[in-house]
């Protein structure tokens, strides 16, 4: 898993069938990458629906959150629908699981991402990551510890 004080792997990944979004977008602004194993599962739509709930607070850092899996984009638009997401779930579909590798948090053995955050500051370095447990839900508080540092630079 990568650590604090790396270059952030740049990426491009779908958000929608015909919308790609790639984290050089973002440079200027902090990015929060929440990876989780799969849309639909109850620790996931917990983790995402706090998110969800957090968007003001993480905007108060200019922080974009991105959540990423290795669920389709299909699957994804159907979850966020569903949760009523308003941030961005990138599909890490195909080639299967490439972002999550880069990040070092892909699960061989099931084949999905592992539940994962890294902050990433507005010049691409990752000011923070975790690796959470599988069945249980990291919250933000770490990811506010993380956000509140990098504004102190």
């Amino acid at each position: 898993m990568l650590e604090k004080g790396s270059k952030a792997p740049d990426f491009e990944l779908n958000a929608t069938p015909d919308q790609k979004i790639k984290l050089k977008d973002f440079k200027g602004k902090n990015v929060i990458l929440a990876f989780y194993p799969a849309d639909w599962s109850p620790v996931c739509s917990d983790q995402m629906a706090l998110y969800n709930e957090m968007l003001n607070y993480f905007s108060k850092y200019d922080a974009q959150i991105l959540g990423i899996s290795v669920d389709s984009v299909w699957c994804h638009l159907a979850f966020s629908g569903d949760r009523k997401l308003h941030f961005p779930l990138l599909a890490d579909f195909e080639p299967k699981g490439e972002v999550s590798k880069a990040y070092g948090v892909y699960d061989e053995e099931t084949g999905e991402s592992k539940r994962a955050l890294f902050v990433i500051d507005n010049e691409g370095e990752i000011a923070w990551s975790y690796l959470s447990p599988t069945a249980v839900n990291p919250g933000a508080d770490g990811i506010l510890d993380a956000l509140e540092e990098i504004k102190k630079k």
